[in-house]
């Protein structure tokens, strides 16, 4: 049945394929620019995948001015500043980010100061302080996990403070996100695991949360379809172009769906662990996924039971008796991330990170309840209840 009442947006052009990267130099003349600045990362440049990009520009009008490359696994307000400035004294007029979450991140608080002017950037964070669209803004991500190519929200750190700051705002969405394969196929086994888990954690809590409306579970319940399907096929062959462009749009899809649901308890958990011990947020997610959702079954189960379609196919859905079909879906999922381990040793508990301790658990719990994704949790939970998954997640 369709809620009573919801909204869904997202104004972002998806452009697809095996030569997606093309179309870049007409998606800027559509936009009226002609002098864009890459922002990426080291790591994305040393890979050589700006070279598909770069080709891309070759006999158009438009060329890439400058190439800004110091964005650090956290983007920081220093950062933004350091490329806001290279973009003015190269008189640029559109961003490219090339990159995972932190390089996507750092090019939206650009974009704030480029639009904007000057170099207070403090004074936007928060939930829509920006007062009118900003410059052109295209996206080519480099991973398949965070989604952050259709999302409206920057996280930048504040280093003098030891703070992150959040921006949200509907201008801060890029014009467009450009998927293609290319972009991926160099990624590492253990990174393409990561995000892949990422992807399907952001499409199920979109799924099954309190904020899903039916056009969000349309995103998400193909999202976990796609990434079922290909995930293990991409970290059989690395290579596989259509298995990398399904990932790629698996995880867009994941993010048009949360961005519009909104996320729970894994990621609850997720911020606080990543925040007390420095873990990276895919791996956060894949670590509390199964426990989140045993958790919340005896308040959803019917909704859990249905993810079972898209995580293991018709027949296997088919065959489960309704009543097993949560419980089916979640040993669905914990097979997944045992097969992970046995290829690339992705962690499936905190001792396996080797980064956790004990007695690093009650904090992470006191923060797992102040954080704002748990408002869309369908299960109510205390630091107790925090407590207890995580113990269950240790071992």
């Amino acid at each position: 049945m369709a809620k009573s009442y919801y909204e869904f947006f997202c104004p972002v052009k998806i452009v697809a394929g095996h030569k997606a990267l093309e179309h870049i130099p007409f998606e800027l003349a559509a936009l009226l620019a002609k002098r864009p600045m890459i922002i990426t990362d080291k790591g994305v440049r040393g890979a050589g995948l700006l070279e598909h990009v770069t080709s891309a520009f070759e006999g158009a009008d438009s060329q890439i001015v400058v190439v800004f490359d110091d964005v650090p696994p956290d983007s920081s307000l220093s950062t933004v500043r350091n490329a806001a400035a290279i973009y003015r004294e190269n008189n640029c007029d559109a961003i490219i980010a090339i990159g995972g979450g932190s390089v996507i991140d750092t090019s939206k608080g650009v974009n704030i100061l480029v639009s904007e002017g000057g170099n207070d950037l403090l004074k936007y964070s928060g939930a829509h302080n920006l007062p009118k669209p900003l410059k052109p803004f295209f996206v080519v991500p480099t991973t398949s996990g965070t989604g952050s190519e259709v999302t409206m929200v920057a996280v930048i750190s504040d280093t003098d403070k030891g703070v992150k700051l959040p921006f949200t705002s509907y201008f801060l969405m890029p014009n467009a996100a450009i998927l293609d394969p290319r972009m991926t196929q160099t990624l590492p086994p253990h990174i393409t695991a990561m995000t892949g888990m990422d992807a399907l954690t952001h499409a199920v809590e979109a799924y099954t949360c309190l904020g899903h409306n039916p056009v969000s579970d349309a995103f998400a319940t193909a999202a976990i379809r796609k990434i079922s399907e290909n995930l293990m096929k991409v970290m059989d062959s690395p290579k596989d172009a259509d298995g990398r462009l399904e990932l790629a749009q698996a995880s867009t899809m994941a993010g048009v769906a949360f961005s519009n649901s909104m996320v729970g308890l894994v990621h609850s958990l997720g911020h606080s662990l990543g925040a007390v011990c420095h873990i990276p947020h895919g791996l956060c997610m894949s670590l509390f996924l199964p426990y989140v959702l045993e958790y919340n079954k005896e308040v959803n189960g019917d909704r859990i039971g249905e993810l079972l379609l898209y995580l293991a196919g018709a027949d296997v859905y088919a065959a489960t008796p309704k009543a097993q079909r949560a419980d089916k879906a979640i040993q669905q999922i914990r097979a997944m991330r045992d097969e992970l381990y046995q290829r690339c040793k992705l962690p499936r508990t905190l001792t396996e990170t080797g980064k956790v301790t004990e007695s690093q658990l009650r904090q992470v719990a006191e923060l797992t309840v102040n954080d704002g994704s748990i408002i869309y949790n369908p299960k109510e939970a205390s630091i107790e209840d925090a407590l207890a998954i995580l113990k269950r997640a240790w071992i």
